[in-house]
């Protein structure tokens, strides 16, 4: 007989858990099933367990935005809260997501809110899950809000990922340019030294640069390497300051290249996305500017937002600041100020963060073209700069003996 473990639930939604010795994993169900539960999980008790690394057990997008559309479906179909929770804890696969779970699901058991539970847990549920949640328990539409949620998760996920998937070809271009570099400078120019200090004489510049940097490699790597992760290290702190953080995304944006134009279409979609989901679940205006402005992931945009909260509470509309702010083009101004007149703001909103997402979809496709050649010629000029500067005391000597 084998020992297994088993996860389930009575018809009530209380969760039960423990140890059954049986000769099968049916004949386990067939004894909850007989003591009227229902049945979660069979695992063998000393099945292999695999290996947890903390770093690797993140919470990404989609496990969230799965776990979310899960949670709507069962909500929809009439079942508790609290029966949907111990239901999720049992089916989530990350471990990390599941602790979370089980954090939110006791709070609800002890009488908090379903959003006011989700809001002790920042680092997975941002201040637009917490707001649409809580706007779908005060308006009855939870469920709707939910899918809402999903929604703007999924569409969030997909305009990274195109921009991840773009970049992929350039990158791998420069890291294999970066490894050819590293394996010259390190193993070849080694070689061409001995033979130079035959030669005798004074090396031309450019081979004593050359070769100035494949001793700082070869002797210094250890302080080249921690100096790499110090000054990384100091620009991570120097970019979480407020004045860090207001220079480098302002400076984003006027990247050369078209590279600052995608910076602003993505900061562009992301507002209009998010705006349109918080406006479309009925969160109240003031609260929906409030969040779109700290979620926007750029502080221009947040500066131009706290102008359009200013107006709103001076009894303005959210389309003349945004005329005056030099991120927001005048399509977009003019999308929302008819928007306003005409009741459709989360619809205009939409708009844009479809016609902003196509964009940032197309201008990601063209700067990979371009920057194709350039790392082609990129590579190609590192390589030569190299090779002719292990060739120039050749030719110094050939011209000599001439």
């Amino acid at each position: 007989m084998s020992t297994y473990v088993f996860k389930a639930m009575d018809l009530t939604g209380a969760k039960a858990t423990g140890e059954v010795e049986a000769e099968s994993k049916q004949i386990v169900s067939d004894q909850l099933k007989q003591r009227g539960l229902i049945v979660l999980e069979i695992a063998d008790k000393h099945a292999s367990k695999e290996l947890n690394i903390g770093f690797l057990n993140r919470i990404k997008p989609a496990d969230l935005t799965i776990m979310t559309r899960q949670l709507a479906t069962m909500v929809d179909s009439g079942m508790t809260i609290l029966r949907a929770l111990y239901v999720l804890e049992a089916q989530t696969e990350n471990e990390k997501l599941v602790a979370t779970l089980t954090a939110v699901r006791k709070d609800v058991e002890a009488g908090l809110p379903l959003s006011d539970s989700l809001e002790r847990h920042p680092k997975v549920f941002n201040q637009l899950f917490v707001a649409m949640t809580r706007a779908g328990e005060t308006g009855g539409v939870l469920d709707s809000a939910l899918n809402r949620v999903a929604d703007q998760l999924e569409s969030a996920d997909s305009l990274r990922r195109q921009v991840k998937a773009a970049m992929a070809y350039p990158l791998v271009v420069m890291g294999f340019a970066f490894s050819v570099l590293i394996a010259l400078v390190v193993f070849l120019v080694p070689v061409f030294v001995g033979t130079f200090k035959q030669f005798g004489g004074d090396l031309p510049t450019i081979t004593k640069f050359t070769v100035g940097l494949s001793k700082a490699c070869t002797g210094y790597w250890w302080a080249i390497i921690a100096g790499g992760f110090a000054l990384s290290w100091a620009f991570k702190k120097w970019k979480a300051t407020p004045g860090g953080t207001r220079l480098w995304d302002t400076f984003k944006l006027r990247i050369p290249m078209k590279i600052g134009d995608i910076v602003q279409k993505i900061a562009l979609a992301r507002w209009s996305r998010t705006l349109s989901a918080l406006v479309s679940a009925g969160v109240p205006l003031m609260q929906a500017l409030e969040i779109t402005g700290k979620t926007a992931g750029n502080w221009c945009i947040e500066k131009a937002m706290s102008d359009v909260i200013d107006s709103v509470r001076q009894g303005g509309t959210i389309s003349d600041p945004l005329k005056a702010a030099s991120v927001f083009p005048g399509m977009v101004s003019h999308m929302v100020g008819v928007g306003e007149e005409t009741g459709a703001l989360d619809t205009m909103l939409s708009k844009i963060a479809d016609f902003y997402e196509d964009q940032v979809n197309a201008a990601v496709k063209q700067l990979a073209s371009i920057l194709e050649p350039v790392m082609i010629v990129l590579v190609g000029g590192m390589v030569g700069f190299i090779v002719i500067s292990m060739y120039m005391p050749l030719f110094k000597v050939y011209d000599s003996i001439k």
